[in-house]
């Protein structure tokens, strides 16, 4: 793939700075940008940029003045994702069932699919137009994955779970597993039968090494457009709203429903049973515990606004040194009496 600048310019709809004939190769980050690269920067990284070993920058409208050829655009961001695609067009997938594919009785399979090797749909399941699964993906009875879903390497999705539309699920997540529920009786834990599905709404996406659990009875939900990081829990009969953003080793227990357009950061942590707020954000290792109301940015443990966490964290810093004062403080007092 190559294209000149000037080609790139009309492409993105963007404001051209520099030579039009510049032949552009490749996409790539700045640190890593050379000869023949475009690579893209935003407020805060634009002098690293104007550094950088790339052919041309993509940059927001609002810079003057910058020293390298340059497309000038709203969203750099956005606008990048774009000519990562442009220079990195898909794979290749040939649109056959394979031979060594397990396919069970009264399967409903649509059109243009893939399935692998050693993938496995069971019996009654449904697989929808455009859908790729790759080697080693279970599909239980009575599962359903709809159209233009791809399911990496290794997937599980049990039975009479299912996954909506271009929903993208990466190698060995697990959809499906049971929820995690048990009564304790002469201090032997008894099994609570899981008998309820998880249902994936369209334009999810669920990283490697993630796991859903299903609901004890009814549905565990992901809802439209939801983003869920590798080694991701999320427990039983919770309800995640729409276009929410779930980062790497967070777990949020069972029962919890979480608003639309929350972000959790790493490794937060969500107990069971309560009501997360539209809108909000909870920074990494927070320890949310109450419900949270909508458009808050909590953090810490216990969560708690953002501003007051850091002025505790920045007060505890300070205690060693008080504690010194208090003791000197202390024998004082005593030398006098």
């Amino acid at each position: 793939m190559e294209k000149t600048l000037g080609e790139l310019a009309q492409i993105i709809d963007g404001r051209l700075a520099g030579e039009a004939t510049i032949m552009i190769r490749g996409v790539a980050g700045i640190a890593a940008a050379a000869q023949g690269d475009i690579t893209f920067a935003v407020d805060g990284h634009i002098e690293e940029a104007e550094k950088c070993g790339a052919s041309a920058v993509i940059i927001p409208n609002t810079v003057d003045n910058f020293s390298l050829p340059a497309i000038f655009v709203d969203n750099p961001r956005e606008v990048f994702i774009k000519l990562v695609k442009l220079f990195t067009p898909p794979l290749a997938i040939k649109r056959k069932i394979s031979d060594k594919a397990s396919i069970g009785n009264n399967v409903v399979i649509g059109k243009n699919v893939a399935i692998m090797p050693f993938a496995v749909v069971d019996d009654n399941a449904v697989v929808g137009d455009n859908v790729i699964l790759y080697p080693h993906v279970y599909v239980g009875q009575y599962a359903r994955i709809g159209k233009g879903s791809m399911l990496y390497s290794s997937v599980t999705v049990r039975e009479f779970c299912e996954v909506g539309e271009n929903v993208i699920i990466h190698s060995s997540a697990v959809v499906g597993s049971d929820g995690f529920g048990f009564v304790t009786k002469n201090g032997k834990h008894i099994k609570v039968p899981q008998v309820g599905n998880v249902v994936i709404e369209d334009d999810v996406e669920i990283g490697a090494h993630a796991a859903v659990d299903r609901a004890a009875m009814g549905s565990t939900y992901i809802r439209r457009g939801t983003k869920i990081d590798n080694l991701v829990h999320i427990g039983h009969s919770c309800d995640i709203g729409e276009n929410t953003l779930i980062v790497a080793q967070t777990g949020i227990s069972g029962s919890t429903k979480v608003g639309r357009n929350v972000t959790f950061g790493g490794q937060a942590g969500i107990v069971g049973h309560i009501n997360i707020g539209a809108d909000s954000i909870f920074a990494a290792r927070s320890g949310v515990i109450n419900d949270t109301p909508e458009g808050v940015f909590y953090a810490g443990f216990p969560a708690r606004p953002h501003q007051e966490w850091l002025r505790i964290t920045a007060a505890s810093s300070h205690l060693p040194e008080l504690l010194k004062k208090m003791k000197k403080m202390q024998r004082d007092s005593g030398n006098d009496n």
